[in-house]
């Protein structure tokens, strides 16, 4: 069996308000011609297809024409997606009975009712079956009719939520397993700093949303979205597949790809990165004004100056745009940095959440949830 991992999509995002629909065309292309290439007998699309829960009419052009030409570039694969937490789940899962007998299964809302269960699709080789488990993008309150709820009536926590919604799932483990998800999965014995995290994911106060990787282990192999660089979770067959494009300055020049997985018998898996190269980079350039002047491309770039005198503002900023036509901003190095490791060695910061919780004592995960919107609203997370 074969199958391509991809997720994060994020169709329809602008980096810094620089409309991106050309090189997400062009990278689509790529995935569509590798596909095309390697015949794979599924793909699978790890949560947020689009950048917003309401995606504009282009982006909808854009996703219908990738799979419709995904669909004749690979007539005999299954396409399996999911939600994300960027995704409308209602809107994912629109017309969901009909797609699937067409070999497209568009999973968005996760099981809601004790007599539901996560969305299961099987495939078989010459070596048995091959079970996907499809679970979208979940929140404790989501499916609190099926985990329930802690001895206060107070939702469970992501991490004991997710444990037992995939705990109730009859799971042959002489099988073949595959769970594609959309979640923040924490490696076993990892501390949540310890995780890289990308500048255009949208992240918890507090990181509520972890999720302990132990979870994972009954599967052969999980199909990971919502971390925007490529990870393994500390198992070679626990994987976050990372963007096919990069979302932010924070993603700058890193190696996107599609994650091609090989299964044999039970308990043999292959994995192979399948890089994809963007129309244009996503670049950090670093140094003096003639130094930078002198590495002009028409990649997107994020200019860094290090000079120490002073420069002709405008003279610069047109220079800089003429040798950069899709800059997207310029910086100035600071040369007098604050000192803060005095200040932080004396006292302890609490965030604005811990602070919060501090002070409205007692609060259940629904408020706990307000509040973080809140915090997010405030603080411009978008």
């Amino acid at each position: 069996m074969r199958f391509f991992h991809l997720s994060d999509l994020h169709i329809g995002l602008k980096l810094m308000n620089r409309d991106l629909r050309e090189d997400q065309e062009y990278i689509l292309a790529e995935v569509v011609e590798a596909a095309a290439q390697e015949k794979p007998d599924a793909i699978v699309i790890a949560g947020d297809i689009y950048d917003k829960a309401v995606p504009s009419a282009e982006a909808v052009e854009i996703f219908d024409r990738f799979l419709g030409e995904l669909t004749e570039a690979v007539p005999s694969a299954v396409i399996m997606m999911i939600s994300g937490n960027h995704d409308s789940a209602p809107r994912v899962d629109c017309f969901r009975k009909v797609l699937s007998r067409q070999k497209v299964h568009m999973i968005g809302q996760p099981p809601r009712t004790e007599g539901e269960f996560i969305e299961k699709v099987t495939l078989e080789d010459k070596y048995g079956k091959v079970n996907f488990y499809l679970l979208p993008f979940v929140k404790p309150s989501m499916v609190k009719q099926v985990v329930g709820t802690d001895e206060n009536g107070n939702n469970l926590s992501y991490n004991e939520t997710l444990h037992r919604l995939i705990g109730r799932e009859n799971i042959n483990q002489d099988e073949r397993n595959v769970l594609v998800s959309h979640q923040f999965y924490l490696p076993v014995g990892k501390k949540v700093e310890e995780i890289e995290r990308m500048d255009s994911e949208i992240r918890t106060v507090g990181n509520i949303d972890e999720v302990s990787a132990d979870v994972l282990e009954i599967f052969d192999y999980a199909a990971l979205g919502h971390i925007h660089k490529p990870m393994k979770l500390g198992n070679e067959n626990w994987r976050y597949c990372g963007t096919p494009l990069a979302c932010s300055v924070s993603e700058a020049q890193q190696q996107k790809g599609i994650i091609m997985i090989e299964m044999g018998v039970k308990g043999e898996v292959e994995t192979t990165v399948l890089p994809l190269y963007p129309l244009h980079q996503v670049r950090v350039i670093k140094g003096e004004l003639e130094e930078i002047l002198a590495e002009k491309s028409q990649d997107y770039v994020t200019v860094i100056l290090t000079d120490k005198k002073d420069l002709d503002v405008i003279d610069m900023q047109e220079r800089i745009r003429l040798a950069f036509p899709n800059l997207l901003e310029i910086r100035r190095e600071n040369q007098r940095k604050a000192d803060y490791a005095r200040v932080l060695k004396s006292e302890t910061l609490m965030n604005p959440y811990e602070l919060c919780c501090s002070f409205l004592k007692n609060m259940d995960e629904k408020e706990k949830e307000i509040l973080q919107d809140v915090i997010h609203t405030v603080q411009g997370v978008k």
